[in-house]
C-alpha cells in the first residue's frame, strides 16, 4: 500500500508539472504571436502548429522491478514555449530548472522530484515514449539540430572547414586557396622545385652538360657508386673489391658510404646515368627531410597550421644543406631526424617504442658516423624530456631509463650486420687511435658565430670551424618573440635554450667538437652536428610563429628592431670576406618582409593572400641563400667521356689472366671502379 500511494503521488506532481508547461504554451502564444510556428496546409491555408497531448506520449516511470505507471490526463507543448529544451528534458517554470528524462536532474535546476529517494537509491529512468497518431504525424514537422551544430553549440564557429576548402567568418564563405593539410605538400615539392630551378640555370644534366659533382662526390662516391651498381647488375662480392684502388674491403666501405635503401635502386639505374642517379636522389632527400620536419611539427604541436611548410623549407635549405648536400650518404640521417625525435618523444611520454626503434636503427644502418652525433644528442635530449615533463616517482624514472636504454641499444642491433665489419676495419686505421685533447681553447668569438644566422653567408667546408647554421633570417626575430612569449612554459624555455648554449659552446670549444664527431677532429667539413642545432632553433621559433596572434604588436616591433640592430652590429664589427656588404643589405630586406606579413596578420588581412605571401618570401630567401652558397658545377661531358674511352680499352683485352690496368695520367685514384 505504501509503495502505491508513492507511485500515485508521484503520477500527480507529474500532472501538475504537465498542467503547468501547458499553460506556459499558451500565455507565450497570446504575448508573442510573432513567434508562431505555421504549418502549410494542402489548400493553401496555414494553421497552428498542433500541440502533443498525453495521448501522443506515455509517461512511462520505470521503477527497476517490472512495474509501470501511465497518465493521460494532461497536455504537453512539444516546444515549451519560446524556448527549445534539450531532447529528454521537461521545463518546470514552477521549480526553474529542467527535469531530465532519465530521471535524474540536470545540473543547475531545481530539487529533484519528493519521494523518489523512497522508491529506490537511484532515480528512476524517466522518458517519453512518442506513439504513433493517424491524425498528425509532429515528428515531420518538428525540426532539430543536426548533430555537428550540437557539438559546435557552445564553441567558437571553426575558422576552416577541411571539408569543402572554405573558410568561415561573421557568416559568409569564402574560397580558400590553401588548405592547411597542403602544408606536409609544400614542405616537399618547394624545395625540389628551387632545387631543380638552380640545376635547370646552372645547366647541370639534362639542363646541360654540367655536374653537381665536387669535391669527394667527384673523387670518391661517384666510382662507389659505380662500383656498387656493377655489383648489383653483374654480381661480385660485397666483402672485397679489386676496382677501387689497389683492392679494397668493400664491406667496410659499404657501410660509410653506401648503406643507404634508397642506394639498391641503382639496379635499375643504367651505368650511363650513375651521376644523375645521385643529383636526383640528393634533390629527393632534401624534399623528404623538408616534409620529416613539417610532420615533426605537426605530431610535435599537435597543429594542422599551414606553417609548418615554412620552417620545413628552411631545415631542408638550411645553411648546412647548402654546404653539406652532395655528402649524400649524410642526408638519410638528416631526413630521419625528426623522426628519432618524435620516436623519443613518444617513447618517454607514451611508453611507445616502435617509431624510435625503427627510425634510430635506420639511421645508423644508413650512415653510423652522422648517427653517432645522434645517439649523443638523444641521450641530452631524453633528459630534457624527463625535467619538462616535471616531478615523477622514482618508478617512473626507471621505467623510462630502461626503455630508453633497452630500445636505443635493440635499434644498435638493428644496424649489427654492417656496424660489426666497419668496426674491425677501423682498427686497422689511423681512426681507431683516440688522442684526447690536452687543452681546452676557443675557436671564435660567439658574437661572431651568431652572425652565421645571416643568408648569404659563404659557407665553410675547409679547415676552419665555423659552423653553418643560417635557417631563415627570420629566427633573428622570432627567436627573441619566443622568450618573451607568456604563453610558453619557462622551464620549456630554460631547457631548449640551456640545449643551444651547449652547442655554442660545442662549435666553439675544442674539446667538445672532438667528442661530437666521434672522439676524433674532422679533417674539414666543421660542426657536422650543427644540423641538430638548426632543427631546435627552428622548433623554438615555430612555438614563437604559433602565437604570432596573441603576441602583442609592441613586442613584434621590439624584436624587430633588436634583429636590425644586430645586423648593423654585425656589419661594423665583423671584417670576415665570407660576409660580402651584400649579405647585410638582404638581412634587412627580409627582415622587414616579415615584419609586414606579421603585421598583415595581426590585423586580420586575408588568410589566401598572407599565406601566399608569406610562402613566396620563404621560397625567395630559401631560393636566394642555396643559389649563393651552394651547388658549384663541374663539367660532366668530360667527366663521362674518359671513362667511357678507359671501359672500350679494357673491353678489347681477350687476357684471361688476372691482371690490373693502370692509366698514365689519371683523374681520381678510384678510376678502375668505372
Amino acid at each position: 500500500m505504501e509503495r502505491d500511494d508513492e507511485i500515485e503521488k508521484i503520477s500527480k506532481e507529474l500532472e501538475d508539472i504537465l498542467r503547468m508547461t501547458s499553460e506556459k504554451k499558451r500565455s507565450s502564444e497570446e504575448t508573442e504571436t510573432e513567434k508562431k510556428k505555421l504549418i502549410p496546409s494542402e489548400n493553401g491555408t496555414d494553421k497552428k502548429t498542433p500541440s502533443a497531448s498525453l495521448e501522443d506520449f506515455s509517461l512511462i516511470l520505470d521503477l527497476g522491478d517490472g512495474d509501470v505507471v501511465s497518465s493521460d490526463s494532461a497536455e504537453v507543448s512539444p516546444a515549451g514555449g519560446d524556448r527549445e529544451e534539450e531532447p529528454g528534458t521537461v521545463q518546470s517554470p514552477a521549480e526553474g530548472g529542467p527535469v531530465s528524462s532519465e530521471g535524474g536532474q540536470v545540473p543547475d535546476a531545481a530539487e529533484p522530484l519528493s519521494g523518489l529517494d523512497s522508491v529506490q537509491e537511484d532515480p528512476p529512468d524517466l522518458f517519453l515514449e512518442p506513439v504513433e497518431s493517424e491524425e498528425y504525424d509532429y515528428e515531420e514537422d518538428l525540426e532539430f539540430p543536426d548533430q555537428e551544430a550540437l557539438e559546435f553549440s557552445d564553441q567558437e564557429e571553426p575558422a576552416y572547414d577541411e571539408r569543402d576548402g572554405k573558410r568561415r567568418r561573421d557568416g559568409r564563405e569564402s574560397i580558400c586557396l590553401i588548405r592547411p593539410s597542403d602544408g606536409l605538400v609544400a614542405a616537399f615539392f618547394v624545395p625540389v622545385i628551387i632545387m631543380i630551378i638552380i640545376f635547370a640555370q646552372r645547366g647541370i644534366f639534362p639542363f646541360g652538360e654540367e655536374s653537381f659533382l665536387r669535391t669527394d662526390m667527384y673523387h670518391q662516391y661517384a666510382p662507389f657508386f659505380s662500383e656498387f651498381q656493377h655489383k648489383l647488375t653483374h654480381g661480385g662480392s660485397f666483402l672485397y673489391s679489386w676496382d677501387v684502388g689497389m683492392g679494397v674491403n668493400f664491406a667496410a666501405l659499404y657501410a660509410y658510404y653506401l648503406a643507404s635503401p634508397l642506394n639498391w635502386l641503382l639496379a635499375l639505374c643504367p651505368k650511363a646515368y650513375i651521376i644523375e642517379f645521385m643529383t636526383y636522389m640528393i634533390v629527393f632527400k632534401i624534399g623528404l627531410s623538408g616534409l620529416s620536419f613539417a610532420y615533426y611539427l605537426r605530431k610535435h604541436c599537435r597543429t594542422s597550421d599551414f606553417g609548418i611548410a615554412f620552417f620545413g623549407i628552411f631545415y631542408a635549405l638550411s645553411g648546412y644543406m647548402a654546404a653539406y648536400s652532395w655528402n649524400i650518404m649524410w642526408l638519410d640521417c638528416i631526413l630521419l631526424f625528426p623522426l628519432i625525435m618524435l620516436g623519443l618523444e613518444r617513447l618517454v611520454r607514451e611508453k611507445k617504442c616502435f617509431l624510435y626503434c625503427i627510425t634510430l636503427g635506420l639511421s645508423i644502418l644508413s650512415n653510423y658516423y652522422i648517427s653517432i652525433m645522434i645517439c649523443i644528442f638523444m641521450v641530452l635530449y631524453f633528459i630534457a624530456l624527463l625535467v619538462m615533463d616535471g616531478k615523477k616517482s622514482w618508478s617512473d624514472y626507471m621505467v623510462n631509463i630502461s626503455s630508453f636504454a633497452v630500445f636505443s641499444l635493440l635499434a644498435g642491433g638493428l644496424a649489427a650486420v654492417v656496424l660489426l665489419p666497419e668496426i674491425y676495419a677501423l682498427q686497422m686505421t689511423a681512426s681507431g687511435d683516440f688522442n684526447f685533447p690536452k687543452t681546452v681553447t676557443s675557436y671564435f668569438p660567439i658574437f661572431d658565430m651568431v652572425a652565421r644566422h645571416l643568408p648569404d653567408v659563404e659557407t665553410e667546408i675547409g679547415l676552419d670551424h665555423w659552423p653553418n647554421i643560417y635557417c631563415g633570417v627570420a629566427v633573428l626575430m622570432l627567436f627573441l618573440l619566443y622568450l618573451v612569449n607568456r604563453n610558453i612554459k619557462r622551464r620549456e624555455k630554460v631547457v631548449y635554450c640551456g640545449l643551444l648554449l651547449f652547442f655554442f659552446a660545442s662549435f666553439s670549444f675544442n674539446v667538445l667538437n672532438f667528442i661530437w664527431h666521434g672522439f676524433h677532429y674532422p679533417n674539414s667539413l666543421p660542426c657536422r652536428q650543427s644540423f641538430i642545432y638548426i632543427f631546435l632553433m627552428l622548433l623554438m621559433c615555430y612555438q614563437a610563429y604559433s602565437h604570432l596572434k596573441e603576441t602583442p604588436w609592441k613586442h613584434v616591433v621590439l624584436a624587430f628592431f633588436a634583429a636590425i640592430a644586430f645586423v648593423l652590429m654585425a656589419q661594423k664589427l665583423i671584417t670576415d670576406e665570407a660576409y660580402h656588404f651584400s649579405v647585410f643589405y638582404v638581412a634587412i630586406l627580409f627582415l622587414s618582409a616579415y615584419a609586414g606579413l606579421i603585421c598583415l596578420y595581426q590585423k586580420g588581412a586575408s588568410r589566401n593572400v598572407v599565406i601566399l605571401l608569406a610562402l613566396g618570401v620563404v621560397s625567395v630567401e630559401a631560393a636566394v641563400n642555396t643559389t649563393v652558397t651552394s651547388v658549384t658545377t663541374t663539367s660532366r661531358t668530360s667527366y663521362v667521356k674518359d671513362n667511357d674511352a678507359s671501359v672500350s680499352l679494357t673491353e678489347g683485352i681477350t687476357d684471361p689472366a688476372f691482371y690490373r690496368v693502370e692509366k698514365v695520367s689519371r683523374k681520381t685514384k678510384n678510376d678502375g671502379a668505372w
